[in-house]
This record gives C-alpha cells, sequence and structure tokens, in this order.
C-alpha cells in the first residue's frame, strides 16, 4: 500500500489496519508461541490479503432488509435489501416508518459473516460499504495503490445489498393469493404474494423492547412510580409477551440479527381486549357520593400517587406543578367515569328512600330522574365546591391542606367540567 496519503485517506487506512489486528490478535492469543499457526495467521491477516479473500467470499452473503430464512430455515429463495426511506408510506406500520436510522441484516454464509462486520466499520459517520457503493476515491486509495484493485474490492464489496441471482421463490416459502379484479373466481383477478420477513423493522421492535423492559433509565422510571415519584421517562408495559425462537442452538444461520438476538423475536400479544365490568350499583345509604368514590381502585391509587408526590416535599417549579396537575385531572376523569356509570342506571333511583344524597350529588348522578321543579343553582360548582373538599380531606392527613389548596382543586374541577360541557358530555 502506497505512504502518499491525505488525512481522510489515512484515517480511512488505519480504520482497516485496526480492525485487521484486532481481530488477527484475537486468534493469536488463543495459540501457544511456538504454535507454527501463527505464522499462517499473520500472513492471512496482511491487509491485501485479507481483502482479496473478503471480496471474494462477500458474494456468499448479502445485505437484506426482508428476508425470506425466518420463513423457513431451508427456503433457498430471494431474500430482499431495500432502503425503508424509499418504500411507499402507509398509514399502517411497517418497515417503511424506519427512514433512514435502520439496521441492515445479513444472510448467507455465516463463516463470511466478518467481511459484514468489516463493512460496518464508520468514518465520519458513513460506513464503509457506503463509501464503496459511492466509489470513493479515498477508500480506494486506503485499500490499495493499484487503482484497478482498489476499484475492484470495492464493486464487489458495493454488490453486498445487490439480490443473488433470479429473483425466485421456493417451495418452503409462504404465498398468497391476492384478489385484485372484482371476480373471485376468475383465477386471473389474483396476484401471487411470496411475503417476506421484516427483519430491519423486527430488529427496531426488539431494540425499543429491550429498552423498556431492561433499560436503566426505564428501571428508574418504575422505581419512581413505585415510591409515587416523578420521572420524565413514561414506563411502558408489554403484557403477554411471547417469544419465538428461529435457528435453534445456530442462530446465525439464519441471519446476523438474529444471532445478535440469540434467536429471540419477541411477538406482541394480537388478542381483542376482555371488558370486565362490575356491577353498577346505585350510591344509596351514604350522604355523600364521594365516600363511594374514594373507593375505587383507580381513586384510592391516584390518591396515593398525589399525596406520596406531595409529602416528598418536591421543588416548587413548573415540572412539580404539571406533575401534581396531571394526577388531579386524572382523579377528576376518573370521577367522570364514576358519574357516567351511575347515569345507565334506570332514571329515578335517587327517589328511593334509601338515597340519602344532598340534592346536587342527586342531580349530578340521575339527572333525569331529578324533578325539574327543584333544580340545583350552578350544579357544576357545586360539585367542584365538594371534590376540592373530598380532596383536602384525603390529602390533610399528614399534608397541612388548607384554602389555597381548595381553591386551587374547585378551579381544576369547575375547568375541566365546563370544557366537558362545551363537548356535549354534560
Amino acid at each position: 500500500m502506497s505512504t502518499h496519503l491525505n488525512g481522510r485517506q489515512a484515517e480511512l487506512r488505519s480504520l482497516v489496519q485496526g480492525f485487521l489486528s484486532e481481530r488477527l490478535n484475537s486468534k493469536l492469543e488463543k495459540l501457544a508461541e511456538d504454535d507454527p499457526k501463527r505464522a499462517e495467521l499473520q500472513a492471512q491477516y496482511q491487509p491485501a490479503v485479507w481483502l482479496e479473500d473478503a471480496a471474494r467470499r462477500v458474494g456468499q452473503i448479502q445485505a437484506v432488509t426482508h428476508s425470506l430464512k425466518p420463513i423457513h430455515p431451508d427456503a433457498k429463495g430471494s431474500s430482499l435489501y431495500r432502503e425503508p426511506s424509499a418504500l411507499p408510506p402507509l398509514d399502517e406500520m411497517g418497515s417503511h416508518a424506519l427512514g433512514d436510522a435502520f439496521d441492515a441484516d445479513v444472510v448467507g454464509n455465516a463463516a463470511a459473516l466478518d467481511v459484514y462486520k468489516f463493512l460496518k466499520l464508520m468514518h465520519q459517520g458513513q460506513s464503509l460499504l457506503s463509501l464503496a457503493t459511492q466509489g470513493d476515491a479515498d477508500l480506494g486509495a486506503a485499500l490499495s495503490e493499484d487503482t484497478a484493485q482498489a476499484a475492484g474490492w470495492m464493486a464487489a464489496f458495493a454488490g453486498l445489498s445487490e439480490a443473488r441471482g433470479r429473483l425466485s421463490s421456493h417451495t418452503l416459502a409462504k404465498q398468497l393469493y391476492w384478489p385484485v379484479g372484482d371476480d373471485p373466481h376468475d383465477d386471473a383477478g389474483y396476484h401471487l404474494l411470496a411475503p417476506l420477513y421484516p427483519t430491519s423493522l423486527v430488529q427496531r421492535v426488539y431494540q425499543t423492547l429491550q429498552d423498556d423492559r431492561f433499560g436503566e433509565e426505564a428501571k428508574a422510571a418504575r422505581e419512581a412510580r413505585k415510591a409515587g415519584h416523578w420521572h420524565a421517562r413514561p414506563v411502558r408495559e408489554y403484557p403477554h409477551l411471547a417469544i419465538q425462537k428461529l435457528g435453534g442452538t445456530k442462530p446465525q444461520n439464519i441471519s446476523q440479527l438474529n444471532s445478535e438476538r440469540r434467536g429471540d423475536n419477541l411477538l406482541l400479544a394480537s388478542l381483542p381486549p376482555v371488558w370486565r365490568s362490575a356491577e353498577v350499583r346505585p350510591v344509596l345509604g351514604t350522604v355523600s357520593l364521594f365516600k363511594v368514590f374514594r373507593h375505587r381502585p383507580e381513586a384510592r391509587r391516584l390518591t396515593q400517587l398525589l399525596r406520596r408526590f406531595l409529602e416528598g416535599d418536591p421543588a416548587s417549579n413548573l415540572a412539580t406543578r404539571t406533575q401534581r396537575d396531571e394526577w388531579v385531572e386524572a382523579l377528576l376523569e376518573e370521577l367522570m367515569l364514576f358519574t357516567a356509570e351511575q347515569q345507565t342506571l334506570e332514571p329515578g333511583w335517587t327517589a328511593e328512600p334509601r338515597c340519602e344524597l344532598p340534592a346536587s350529588h342527586r342531580a349530578w348522578l340521575d339527572p333525569e330522574g331529578v324533578a325539574t321543579a327543584d333544580p340545583v343553582p350552578d350544579l357544576m360548582d357545586a360539585l367542584a365546591q365538594d371534590f376540592a373538599n373530598w380532596l383536602n380531606h384525603e390529602l390533610r392527613d399528614p399534608l397541612p391542606m388548607g384554602d389555597p389548596e381548595y381553591l386551587h382543586w374547585r378551579k381544576q374541577a369547575r375547568e375541566l367540567f365546563t370544557a366537558m360541557e362545551r363537548e356535549g358530555v354534560l
């Protein structure tokens, strides 16, 4: 290799030599000092020798974004490389949503995966594969002083993302007949589709879920939630998650990314939600709807979170006020859900002798059953006052709740009730 290189060429050559030295040293460490294989390995990892061999072996692997092997490990058809940003945009989630930030996968002979690791080396934000595809002159100079030899190597490396041979499917691959005509009896009115595994999209999903489940920030967020403290990162849960293993004891035979995931492919639950509705019972035998509301699991949980948060004496700043108001708003939304449930009862239930609610609570929970001859003036403000009094009472032990807090809760409740009235909910 020539020694007359400019700065960028020298950096690229150093990157190549560093990669080869690291791989060579990892192999030499396993051999005794007098092992005759040492000389053989040192010869193999001379840059010109290794690069020539890599250019030959790159034809045994292919960079892909959509692979066939996960469909069936013995399928011999084509896999494809398609830049996600070049795919048509769709409303549904798909590989197109990855944009320019994605991980390409590699399929083929697992023994040649070191060539892909070489081409993944980054320099100034670009991989060697990208530079080879562009025919970068500086990369060529870094690879060899023989321009024809360097051009040949780069052309071979650039072919990594090209499909091998003629596009084809296989008897072990999946195929679907998709109707494109109006007559389902017309055999010519179908397209035959051969679905491929969206390996780059699967990798992004795996990385996201791993971070949400085991990342340090995610762990800190869960600890904060458990302690009733605020945290900037949301907590995300994935119930009924399944893990599909691909490749058995040799996940590298499926693809490079599958090997990095140790064969794990995460499957999100695709079951419809199961609605569990408890029997709605009228509020009887009590003088306030809040004596019943406070025992609802969500109301109890939110009240406890708010109490713990305020007990921690948080700083008097915007973040504290925002978190506090979010929990109070969630309590008000739970109150509206409780109200909606009560209003599904047969109108007039508040006329029962066992109903001890004040007039404002009767009109709020049973608007169609309350006699219009006895209207409640400014019903929303009356309920906002009762909500503020109740919340102060819930927080007063051990917190010093007084008039300023009462006025704030009342104002927040009134604003929510007014907004819902404008939307036609009240």
